[in-house]
């Protein structure tokens, strides 16, 4: 009979790419994750890596018994969640990951609302913007907070996808500019020779930028670049430019910005939660996506106000 912890780690090497990777993921040495597959190998008796001086690849055989695993891996995990389900509270470890800007505005809501399920416990991660949908599907985490800037996001045969808030672009200015003023109409074709501050080419809060003055030929070339959200709105709060950021940034609380909502219909993203199908069931999943739930809720209320007024 094939070893469930085997399938589980040529699976991981086919996500990976190598030996080395899928060890460093699983927290094994390279060495151990070689011997396991090659006894993987003679269980099956047959060729399932082509090893080299240099790398590693699946054979034609070693690809199939990969789509295998992944099915019937998924179908334990669903057998566990059904046999959870019917055992009671939530209990043990949910693993999270977000955006950075999803994960300082959803963490206090989330510990609120999960504080009182004494047996499970909660760890919340951070990860780049279009990592999530890979994390969930491999199993290194149960939920991810995702940002969807062109709606491609969708629900897939093992995985769940649930709306959660509209985010819009707005403009950042300091608050003694002279467009902190609501009574200022916002004319995009002047705002493009405003100093702007802007997150590297290829972000995509920067592509949304651009993609928000095409119309008036573009922004000129952005004299300063920076990672991270939070970052910009430091620095715009200190005089030095003006940025368009995503209206979730402004629940890490920054001082000394006027907030306004761009003319017309903004660019935004979509924040949007995904899960595992087989997973969702599971009580501490189920748990903390509602959860995920009510923190969007109370967020979208909190940022109502702070899209249109000075802060």
């Amino acid at each position: 009979m094939l070893d469930l912890r085997r399938l589980m780690l040529i699976s991981e090497f086919a996500r990976r790419g190598s030996i080395a990777a899928a060890a460093e993921s699983l927290g094994y040495s390279p060495s151990a994750v070689s011997q396991q597959l090659a006894t993987l190998e003679r269980e099956t008796g047959t060729a399932l890596i082509d090893r080299t001086a240099r790398s590693a690849e699946l054979t034609d055989a070693g690809r199939r018994l990969v789509a295998h695993a992944e099915r019937i891996l998924s179908m334990v995990e669903e057998a566990e969640s059904d046999l959870s389900a019917h055992a009671g509270s939530p209990a043990g470890r949910v693993v999270v990951t977000a955006f950075p800007t999803a994960a300082v505005a959803f963490a206090p809501a989330l510990a609120r609302s999960l504080r009182r399920h004494t047996e499970l416990t909660l760890r919340l991660r951070q990860s780049r913007s279009g990592r999530g949908m890979r994390e969930v599907q491999s199993g290194e985490v149960d939920i991810a907070l995702i940002d969807d800037w062109y709606g491609r996001a969708a629900d897939s045969d093992n995985l769940r996808v649930f709306p959660l808030l509209s985010d819009p672009l707005v403009l950042v200015v300091p608050r003694r500019h002279r467009l902190a003023d609501p009574e200022v109409p916002l004319d995009l074709r002047e705002l493009r020779d405003e100093p702007w501050m802007a997150t590297p080419d290829g972000e995509p809060s920067r592509l949304a930028t651009d993609r928000l003055l095409v119309d008036v030929g573009g922004p000129k070339p952005v004299p300063w670049e920076f990672e991270g959200l939070g970052t910009i709105l430091s620095l715009v709060a200190k005089g030095i430019g003006i940025a368009a950021v995503p209206a979730l940034a402004l629940a890490a609380g920054v001082r000394g910005l006027a907030v306004r909502r761009f003319p017309g219909d903004p660019v935004g993203r979509e924040v949007l939660a995904v899960a595992r199908a087989s997973s969702v069931n599971r009580p501490s999943v189920s748990v903390t996506l509602r959860a995920v739930h009510v923190a969007a809720r109370l967020i979208s209320a909190d940022l109502a106000p702070v899209r249109l007024a000075a802060r």
